[in-house]
């Protein structure tokens, strides 16, 4: 199978920087999508610690392989203007980290409401917000996610066709629970796509091992490898870790790891990159 650059949530492992570096280097991930850091939000770091831990990561022969931002997880009724300077933070701690990627979202629908009510809105805040990360050079990456504009395959083709700056990050486990079919959700989207998050479920919500779930992982992996794909992001959420209650709309941290019983973080991490090399096979 193809060349690939292993990188990975390793927030999942320990909160502490010193924690996910050692994560990283038993695992051989290259690359952090760094998301929470010693008890901050990555958006709540200041410019001097961004490359503070950008130097502790270089020491280590790790990298930033993308900024894993909570962008787009507002509501569409919330303030933009407050969101958009919280987005120029971010392009400048991305510039400090040494990264040229943002992951982000699409907002939050009104429960009950139409999604295609609030289109026109979406479109205009993430061209604003994709046009702001041009001027600097960086690439917004958007993500398939729960209840947001972008949670379903059509929405997320609707997204890239209509501000084709953005580009996107496959997550099989979030279309699953989205009850989206994934093949045919990849199948839509492969041209959009720059990343892939490496996370699997059940369609009753479980997140499981890469390839025990519902998420045709393993094919997608395939042809995402063979069309000259080259980067995988490991997201484990198999057991529950300090700061998923803030990525989750609900708070709700059930769903985490099922059957899959691990005495802790690191060991739920681990079982998370052997499972992605089991499918590769590497």
């Amino acid at each position: 199978m193809a060349s690939y650059q292993l990188n990975a949530f390793a927030d999942e492992a320990s909160n502490a920087l010193s924690g996910q570096i050692a994560a990283m280097a038993r695992n051989g991930v290259h690359g952090l999508e760094i998301r929470n850091v010693d008890g901050k939000n990555v958006t709540e770091l200041t410019v001097d610690e961004a490359r503070a831990i950008r130097e502790r990561l270089e020491a280590a022969g790790l990298c930033v392989w993308s900024v894993g931002s909570p962008l787009g997880k507002i509501g569409i009724k919330d303030d933009f203007e407050a969101h958009m300077d919280l987005l120029h933070h971010t392009l400048a701690l991305a510039e400090a980290l040494g990264t040229k990627r943002i992951r982000m979202f699409s907002f939050y629908m009104p429960e009950g409401d139409d999604p295609a009510r609030w289109r026109e809105q979406v479109m205009l805040r993430l061209a604003r917000m994709a046009e702001a990360a041009a001027q600097r050079g960086i690439l917004l990456c958007h993500e398939n996610e729960k209840g947001i504009y972008g949670d379903i395959a059509e929405r997320c083709r609707d997204i890239h066709e209509t501000v084709p700056q953005l580009r996107g990050v496959f997550d099989p486990a979030n279309f699953v629970q989205c009850g989206q079919v994934t093949y045919p959700a990849w199948q839509m989207l492969r041209g959009y796509i720059d990343y892939m998050h490496v996370k699997d479920a059940l369609w009753d919500g479980t997140v499981v091992p890469s390839g025990e779930g519902d998420g045709d992982v393993a094919r997608i992996l395939s042809e995402y490898l063979a069309g000259g794909g080259t980067a995988l992001t490991v997201e484990p959420h198999l057991k529950v870790f300090e700061g998923l209650s803030t990525l989750e709309h609900t708070g709700d941290a059930r769903g985490v790891g099922g059957k899959y019983v691990y005495p802790d973080n690191d060991t739920a991490f681990d079982a998370a990159c052997d499972a992605l090399r089991a499918l590769v096979g590497r």
